[in-house]
């Protein structure tokens, strides 16, 4: 998409004073892309209804208290949407100052988190200050997305030449690293951004062969270094012959009992102790077994459509910076969907990835909302 080069920079200079404020005229014609704010709201509030389907069982065992992750979902998701709006008032070209110090921040947190984290369930992922835990992973795709939009934006004439190329990767291979020790399913979502990134300001598509080689070549190295990750590949093939298969055949269960229609909301039998942690990655094969194929069906084509959104007001911001951020979020929200359902229809081995805005987890709900808010703030600025 080598027009981006020449015709964004154009563009984003039209109709702006020379401090890069709106105009007047700007400024009477500022609107969200309300079909996105739309399906975004419709998301998050059927999350929270599935959420509390399929969590109320375990939250009364283990907490006593049924809506014990639909209030903590609550709270974050309540923060996520007020720093959505404040993020989608404020023009997205305010934020770059702050661009390198959010990625050394992503650096430091995911450091951090390898010396000080706290372990769940075999892997460090998560930090603790005082009372409130978060996942410094979910930041750092946040970080990410804008610092390379930034950088990519800021080298976009000699994006074609290896050198620019490895200038631009080399600062995501931290990241990937630090991240992947603990989660390899987040690293491989970092690592599809920065490509996607790349391959829209990039005028040639032969140097993503050599992307490609390195990915696979970060992927063996990864998978070799400990040895529950090959076990993974045994597992999806053979999930019956495993212990670790349990959880892949029950929620294979929970898809196959609910038929057209689904049980009915609230009605599933595999929440109920037999698939462990049902409301994390796992959540969709319960939505399938209420809901049915029909209501996953639902659920799928409100992501397309963000999706789809997404790619319009990439390609309709007034400048790089503006589709790169979009084009970014657009990657993140795609890679993410995909491989959630792929685990959960074990059409890919278990890689332990959310759905976005409906499985539990504050930390992801709470930086998705402000990662929507920065597109929204794009949309504001559209052609």
């Amino acid at each position: 998409m080598p027009k981006y080069a020449g015709a964004y920079r154009v563009s984003g200079s039209r109709g702006r004073s020379r401090e890069g404020a709106d105009t007047p005229a700007e400024q009477e014609k500022k609107k969200y892309d309300y079909t996105m704010l739309t399906v975004i709201l419709l998301l998050v509030g059927i999350g929270l209804i599935l959420l509390y389907s399929t969590s109320a069982y375990n939250g009364e065992v283990k907490f006593h208290d049924s809506f014990y992750y639909l209030k903590k979902q609550g709270f974050a998701t309540a923060l996520g949407l007020a720093g959505m709006f404040l993020v989608a008032g404020i023009d997205y070209h305010k934020w770059m100052p702050l661009a390198n110090l959010g990625y050394l921040a992503a650096v430091a947190l995911s450091v951090a988190v390898m010396l000080i984290g706290d372990e769940y369930n075999g892997s460090k992922r998560w930090l603790s200050l005082g009372p409130v835990s978060f996942q410094p992973s979910e930041f750092a795709k946040v970080a990410l997305i804008f610092f390379l939009a930034c950088l990519v934006s800021g080298n976009v004439k000699t994006m074609g030449k290896i050198r620019t190329l490895l200038k631009v990767m080399i600062p995501v291979l931290p990241i990937v690293a630090l991240v992947g020790a603990s989660n390899l399913s987040t690293a491989i979502i970092i690592l599809g951004i920065a490509a996607v990134l790349i391959f829209v300001a990039s005028p040639k598509y032969a140097q993503f062969i050599f992307m490609g080689v390195a990915a696979v070549g970060f992927m063996g190295v990864f998978l070799a270094l400990e040895s529950y990750r090959l076990e993974r590949l045994a597992i999806w093939r053979h999930p019956e012959q495993y212990e670790k298969g349990y959880q892949t055949l029950q929620g294979l269960y929970a898809i196959g009992s609910g038929g057209l229609f689904g049980r009915g909301l609230g009605e599933s039998v595999q929440k109920l102790g037999f698939l462990p942690e049902a409301q994390n990655d796992m959540i969709f094969s319960i939505i399938c077994e209420e809901l049915g194929l029909v209501g996953a069906s639902f659920i799928v084509l409100l992501f397309l459509i963000l999706i789809w959104r997404l790619f319009v007001i990439a390609t309709h911001a007034k400048d790089l910076l503006g589709a790169l951020i979009a084009s970014g979020a657009m990657a993140h929200m795609m890679i993410q969907v995909i491989l959630n359902i792929a685990v959960v229809t074990n059409t890919i081995p278990n890689t332990g990835i959310t759905l976005p805005f409906i499985s539990y987890g504050g930390t992801s709900v709470l930086f998705l909302l402000l990662e929507m808010g920065l597109v929204l703030s794009v949309s504001n600025l559209v052609k």
